[in-house]
């Protein structure tokens, strides 16, 4: 059986000070990835009851909101929570978490987590998601990954990691169904959506640097990496515009 690492309390909670970084730099999501969560969830977003757990800045909350879902935030950050009321004034958001959602049993249609689902411990959130969704409802879980193929991008995350002193497997690790759900309660369809975005190169460092390894390193070693890999990267785009690729693994289960 596989199993995940508790969260690193410093990394979950250093988005909170760099919340207007994140909303301006992070990527978002295609709307095929909207798409396919209604064909896995059998079911249209027009209408449904959806929670968006680990809403952040409200990323994904608006997106699932444009999409016509009667939409609630979940957020834990006090930093994250106010960047997502300055840019979604008219979209409801609770504070709490996937360990211990703030919701009532058997209410929702939809519940997910866009780049979250890794900072809570499946042995609490696979019960608390069972809870809330309805008979027939759905879990979604999804992340944007680099593309590892391409090979800037391949260079890239390499030098990224050494930086950071991560685990090269444990991203993957990370986000494997298996390590979604150890309890094995829940049967995950998998999907793999391809997409891109242009964005200037500092928009691309300002990304990366949103991430939380970034966060929580020393900000002498952090400048020193970013002033580096602007470097690197204005050999491989010369024009200064940065084409990032990614890879939405997204997980889905439905409710027996």
């Amino acid at each position: 059986m596989t199993t995940t690492r508790p969260a690193d309390p410093a990394r979950a909670h250093s988005f909170n000070a760099a919340a207007a970084q994140y909303a301006a730099n992070r990527p978002t999501y295609p709307p095929a990835l909207f798409d396919t969560i209604e064909q896995a969830a059998d079911r249209p977003l027009t209408g449904a009851r959806v929670a968006d757990v680990g809403a952040g800045t409200g990323i994904s909350t608006s997106l699932l909101h444009a999409r016509g879902a009667d939409v609630l935030a979940v957020e834990p950050g006090a930093g994250m929570a106010a960047e997502f009321r300055r840019g979604n004034p008219d979209i409801p958001l609770v504070r709490g978490d996937g360990n211990a959602l703030p919701l009532a049993d058997a209410t929702l249609d939809l519940l997910t987590y866009a780049q979250s689902w890794h900072w809570t411990d499946p042995a609490h959130s696979v019960p608390e998601a069972l809870r809330v969704l309805r008979p027939g409802g759905a879990l979604a879980l999804w992340w944007n990954t680099s593309a590892l193929d391409v090979e800037w991008i391949a260079e890239s995350s390499e030098r990224a990691r050494r930086a950071a002193g991560m685990d090269s497997r444990q991203a993957d690790r990370e986000r494997r169904a298996d390590a979604a759900d150890p309890s094995g309660r829940l049967d995950f369809t998998r999907h793999k959506l391809r997409w891109s975005r242009r964005v200037p190169l500092d928009t691309h460092l300002a990304n990366l640097g949103s991430h939380s390894h970034f966060l929580v390193m020393d900000a002498p070693a952090r400048d020193a990496f970013l002033a580096e890999e602007r470097a690197h990267l204005q050999q491989v785009f010369p024009d200064g515009v940065v084409e990032e690729t990614y890879d939405v693994l997204l997980l889905v289960a439905g409710k027996r």
